[in-house]
């Protein structure tokens, strides 16, 4: 699938890829994750957060892993998520399309260029 097809993204997607870029991720570290890059100014819901995961689960952008990769982790309710190829490749084009569309900001004027 050509991941141009899911583009633009929803800005909750696009950070719960970014958030599982660098690692593996529980649903609450993926929260806390967003908010603490963010400096708070994202702020996922549960509902927010569970509902994209289950659609990015169906789109293949990402995958539930059978084992906790913290073997000290006991708690059986919590599962944790991988980015896949797929949802690299996606999460990719989404940046390009959000560099694109910034340089386009910045050679109107809106934003100004940094030095």
């Amino acid at each position: 699938m050509n991941p141009d097809t899911l583009l633009p993204l929803p800005a909750a997607v696009f950070h719960i890829l970014i958030s599982l870029a660098d690692r593996d991720r529980h649903g609450y570290s993926i929260m806390q994750e967003v908010a603490a890059r963010t400096s708070g100014k994202v702020q996922l819901s549960a509902g927010t957060l569970y509902s994209s995961i289950r659609r990015m689960l169906e789109q293949g952008l990402i995958e539930e892993l059978e084992e906790s990769p913290e073997p000290e982790n006991t708690d059986e309710r919590r599962r944790y998520y991988r980015l896949s190829r797929f949802g690299r490749r996606v999460a990719e084009a989404e940046a390009a399309r959000l560099s694109s569309l910034l340089a386009q900001a910045r050679a109107t004027g809106l934003v100004p260029n940094h030095k």
